[in-house]
């Protein structure tokens, strides 16, 4: 099999303007299912252009980098592009780079590299978890096969690792280690906690490594590559690493507070699935510290859902037991850690928005 030459445009370059997203204030409110009026970045005449013009590059060169002269190898690595997603990876690394010289084109490019890394772990994910959708479209597996999932899985990967070749040793390292923790946190959530291990905190380094990390790197290429220094590069490593978290622990909460049309994730779809989140580990917690109430539920969450009525039924119990306001409440701490890692930055435009960014995370309309 014989690849067409890559067609993404190289470092150095800029592509000609794209109108895929028109906005910076859309791409926020479509990356956190927020109102169309929330604008922390809009509102500034330079800034806003700037980062709509500069995700309008990522999303181009993104659907550039993953193109295959094979059909089959383009269809199955187009899958999951097709069908959109949050960009928020994307997103924070033209963020970070509004610290520095701004979305230049080798900033552009680590965009396209953070989201390709995403995008390859979801194929594999949704294997693991014999997911059978994923942004409301089939996952490649229940249209190709396990096989094939995971090799286009790689294939994107492969063109994530070509790019970010292109970028610097240094950046390879970053890639590296970032895909280590990737594999990390799949493998320690797949054999579970030790016997002598907190399931909350196991589960908490899960989702640092399997979320997280990625989100702290998608800030820190943006950062260094804009040429913003080292100070402004380390507070978006350890914001990304902290707002990072608090993104997928709020996403936990939403899969038993959230209503599909504003979310646009099933509730309950987790505890159909049993992937093990924040709220059912907490009632988990509590009942086995002798709380009936939980014990109640548990038997719920723990029951045959196959059917709409017993995941309703749970969903429900679930959503009015204490423990889900006690996840909301973690996932604001790890939000509000998140902010105060910025105090170091200077009082800017930019700071407010990755500030607004981190409460946004934590106050979805769900």
């Amino acid at each position: 099999m014989t690849d067409a030459k890559p067609s993404w445009t190289p470092a150095g370059q800029n592509p000609p303007e794209s109108p895929e997203l028109d906005t910076a204030t859309a791409a926020l409110a479509t990356s956190l299912n927020l109102p169309a009026g929330f604008d922390p970045v809009a509102q500034d005449a330079v800034l806003g252009p700037e980062v709509s013009t500069a995700l309008a590059r990522v999303e181009k060169q993104l659907r550039a980098a993953i193109a295959h002269s094979d059909p089959f190898a383009d269809a199955t690595s187009r899958h999951l592009v097709e069908a959109g997603g949050k960009r928020i990876r994307p997103l924070l690394t033209i963020l970070a780079a509004q610290l520095g010289n701004g979305a230049v084109p080798d900033v552009v490019q680590a965009a396209v590299v953070v989201e390709l890394t995403h995008l390859a772990t979801l194929y594999h994910d949704d294997v693991m978890d014999s997911a059978p959708y994923r942004r409301g479209a089939p996952t490649a597996h229940e249209v190709w096969g396990n096989q094939v999932a995971i090799l286009a899985g790689d294939l994107i990967f492969a063109r994530a690792s070509l790019l970010v070749s292109q970028l610097g040793p240094e950046a390879v390292g970053i890639q590296a280690r970032t895909f280590e923790r990737l594999c990390l946190g799949q493998l320690h959530e797949t054999v579970g906690p030790r016997d002598d291990e907190d399931p909350v905190e196991h589960y908490l380094s899960v989702i640092a490594d399997k979320t997280a990390s990625l989100i702290a790197t998608s800030g820190q290429l943006g950062a260094m590559f804009s040429g913003a220094g080292e100070q402004a590069v380390n507070v978006m490593l350890e914001y990304g690493e902290k707002v990072g978290v608090a993104f997928q622990l709020a996403d936990d909460v939403i899969d038993v507070t959230g209503l599909k049309v504003k979310s646009g994730k099933t509730p309950g779809t987790d505890l159909r699935e049993g992937v093990p989140t924040l709220p059912v580990l907490l009632l988990r917690q509590a009942a086995a510290d002798g709380d009936a109430s939980a014990a109640s539920v548990l038997a719920l969450v723990e029951a045959d859902l196959t059917s709409d009525e017993a995941l309703a039924e749970a969903v429900t119990a679930l959503r009015a037991h204490p423990v889900t306001a006690k996840a909301w409440s973690i996932a604001g701490e790890w939000a509000d850690a998140a902010k105060a890692s910025l105090d170091p930055l200077p009082e800017s435009t930019v700071k407010f928005a990755l500030t607004a960014f981190a409460e946004a995370v934590v106050d979805r309309e769900v």
